[in-house]
């Protein structure tokens, strides 16, 4: 990975300045200035201590080109600051004044059809746009100039949620930036046709100016997968880039505040490469919104794990959460007795030391009204706002325990995402559309909670090899580097387990010849000792067909099973596809799990779908000391000790970098009560829980926090 910025944590207003972060989005200017003075006092009354400023704000700040208007900000920030809250400044830029627009309707995105879209949404603007990055970088600087000495702004918060509605432009900018960002990765025109395979469909071209978009090219036409996959890869480097333009503009002239922006990592989305991203921000920071259902919690800590590994252990910043429902899906469900103050707490379980909220007032008017918020249209006697204010007494509890700056301890796996991965699953050319790499990290995520075990999750670019098991779920991609990375990790003692569409394709989209999996030029396939020649494609759309398959061991395949046809004489295969439906697709005794020992180490092949729920049988099943491979040992050396291994209970730890202090959570993943007996510490937190003389009972949506010191 590439050098990082320093990590540097934005200051509260407190004595020490330090302390959980607690508050959410304000947007006073939407409101009338009598407003304000409620506002402060019932953030008084919740306990917020920072809140995010301005970010949708450029008209208020910039009515009209060049007459810059700081005086109502000046006041808002004065008086938050005087009621110790400090302000996480925005630069302002997501959404621009519709002046700007009329002016210079250029700087629109187009779309794939060539349409272009309007403005009047957010990121109505193209990221290669010369005009608009003019404009913008204009604002950062007048921002910077005019709040550099003010005390109250702690922190700078670069745009929102970058991507949101501009990750994929087709205008005449981003297609002459394109063509550069191609010329800059592959130097020579013939190194781009190797790449992109233009040999197939005439598609040779023979300059850098003949290289197009993938734009649409009629009903049922099928873009170049390996185009694609670069144009991916040049959207979310352009995006980082006018990030980073913003951020240096400002910093030119206030270096002396910690800069951040906003991604969007939950397991319905995760549009970026965040492991680049995470280089240049000083603190890592999330929006985050639930997933309805069983796995809503599950969901949330898989998001969360990730989000860690991206902080590089650090904490990090939950920048938007929601405290009920949203207003964006099919279904907005709100939440459920509990929940908010469970998933606040269970972010800050897996890592979090700001817990903020979109947003602080509810809306009257516009596209979110009615998005939920810390303080809701039914005002302070509510069940909201009483939640909010109960949460805000926890966090000072956990801020006064001595919480903030504790550190997650890891897992001893690490469940391995690549964003390149995720976007290649999403071509319309692969064996099934149906395959999602970031769905089926979650899946065996989740596989590990019901197991009674944890993993962590890391961005394959980064260093993984202190883990004692990996696991590569659908990492579609692989480049050679990867696969040497993987078997050296096997051949020192490590455990890899390879998942069934792991490794089809190199970082080019590149088919590896001699079998299936052929990453590495065949060395994956050599290290798992299998070779598979085809794939067995299931899906209800096949009417009258079998949609599933039984597994030797009990288990179930559904969507994809791999027709492996040898094996390796150290090979020892686990499962194999048995019954009636195996029969009829010809894969009667063919293995679909199997194990071989590597180097010092052991490579597992997964050659199928499972289920979260298989994949827990399957992690029970394989016999392995699961308990002392998903533990590292503590600096001292002692191996971290858990009071229980219930799989309906999430547990984590979070310790003081010099090991002084330890905090355990406990979270109830179920929807039934759960009695945990001898808990270490000190118990500082009980939500939803019962005590008696043996231990605790966690009720639904339930977690407890406890305190050793050491």
């Amino acid at each position: 990975m590439t050098t990082r910025r320093a990590f540097r944590w934005p200051s509260l207003l407190t004595e020490s300045g330090r302390g959980i972060a607690f508050g959410g989005d304000y947007n006073p200017d939407q409101w009338p200035e009598e407003t304000l003075d409620e506002d402060i006092r019932l953030m008084g009354e919740a306990g917020v201590n920072v809140v995010s400023l301005a970010i949708f704000s450029w008209d208020k700040i910039e009515p009209v080109e060049g007459a810059f208007t700081f005086e109502w900000l000046d006041h808002v920030i004065d008086r938050l600051g005087k009621a110790g809250i400090a302000v996480d400044l925005a630069s302002a830029t997501a959404t621009a004044p519709l002046w700007l627009y009329e002016s210079h309707p250029e700087v629109l995105p187009v779309d794939r059809y060539g349409h272009i879209i309007n403005a009047g949404s957010r990121q109505s603007w193209q990221p290669t746009s010369p005009v608009f990055k003019e404009y913008a970088l204009r604002l950062c600087r007048k921002l910077a100039e005019h709040y550099k000495d003010n005390p109250y702004v702690t922190a700078w918060h670069m745009g929102n949620e970058y991507g949101w509605n501009n990750r994929y432009d087709y205008s005449d900018n981003a297609l002459a930036a394109f063509r550069t960002w191609c010329e800059a990765k592959y130097g020579t025109i013939d190194a781009l046709n190797e790449a992109w395979g233009t040999a197939f469909w005439s598609q040779h071209v023979n300059s850098f100016d003949e290289v197009l978009l993938p734009c649409h090219m009629g009903g049922d036409a099928m873009v170049n997968p390996p185009q694609q996959l670069d144009y991916e890869r040049f959207g979310n480097d352009m995006l980082l880039d006018f990030y980073k333009a913003e951020r240096d503009a400002i910093e030119q002239i206030c270096p002396g505040k910690p800069f951040t922006t906003n991604f969007m990592v939950s397991t319905d989305q995760c549009v970026m490469d965040y492991a680049k991203w995470a280089g240049e921000v000083d603190f890592v920071s999330n929006d985050h919104y639930f997933h309805e259902g069983e796995s809503h919690l599950d969901e949330l800590a898989c998001s969360d794990a990730l989000m860690d590994s991206l902080a590089l252990g650090k904490p990090w910043y939950v920048m938007e959460h929601s405290t009920s429902a949203v207003q964006w899906k099919p279904l907005n469900a709100r939440k459920r007795a509990g929940e908010l103050m469970r998933d606040s707490l269970a972010h800050v379980a897996m890592g979090a030391d700001a817990i903020c909220f979109f947003q602080w007032r509810q809306s009257k008017s516009g596209a979110e009204a009615f998005h939920s918020a810390m303080l809701p249209h039914a005002g302070a006697d509510s069940k909201v706002f009483r939640g909010v204010c109960e949460l805000g007494k926890a966090l000072k509890t956990l801020s006064d325990a001595g919480l903030q700056g504790t550190e997650l301890e890891r897992a001893g796996t690490a469940i391995l995402f690549s964003a390149e991965s995720e976007w290649a699953t999403r071509s319309e050319t692969l064996p099934s559309m149906k395959l999602n790499h970031w769905h089926d990290v979650r899946d065996w995520y989740c596989g590990f909670l019901d197991a009674g075990l944890r993993a962590d999750v890391v961005p394959l670019a980064c260093d993984w090899t202190d883990y004692k098991t990996i696991v590569l779920p659908t990492v579609l991609s692989l480049s050679d580097e990867d696969v040497r990375r993987i078997a050296d990790f096997a051949k020192a003692g490590g455990t890899v387990i390879v998942g069934y569409a792991t490794g089809l394709i190199d970082e080019y989209f590149h088919i590896g010849l001699g079998g299936y999996p052929g990453a590495g030029n065949g060395l994956l396939r050599d290290m798992l000792g299998i070779r598979s020649e085809e794939f067995n494609i299931l899906g209800e759309e096949a009417e009258g067909e079998p949609n599933e398959i039984s597994l030797s061991n009990g288990l179930t395949t559904r969507l994809w099973q791999n027709d492996v046809t040898s094996v390796a004489a150290d090979a020892t295969v686990l499962a194999s596809y048995t019954g009636e439906s195996a029969a009829d697709w010809e894969l009667e005794r063919t293995p679909a799990i199997t194990s071989r020992p590597y180097g010092n180490g052991t490579a597992i092949y997964v050659g199928c779908d499972l289920n979260r729920h298989d994949i827990a049988q399957l992690l029970k099943a394989l016999g392995f000391r699961w308990r002392e491979l998903s533990a590292q040992p503590t600096e001292g050396g002692q191996t971290p000790t858990y009071p229980t291994t219930d799989p309906r209970i999430l547990h984590t730890i979070r310790r003081s970098p010099d090991g002084s202090t330890r905090f355990d959570f406990y979270l109830n993943r179920s929807n039934q009560p759960v009695a945990i007996n001898g808990v270490e510490g000190k118990p500082i937190i009980a939500h939803r829980c019962e005590t008696d003389a043996v231990g605790y009972t966690l009720n639904r949506n339930a977690i407890l926090i406890a305190k050793t010191s050491c």
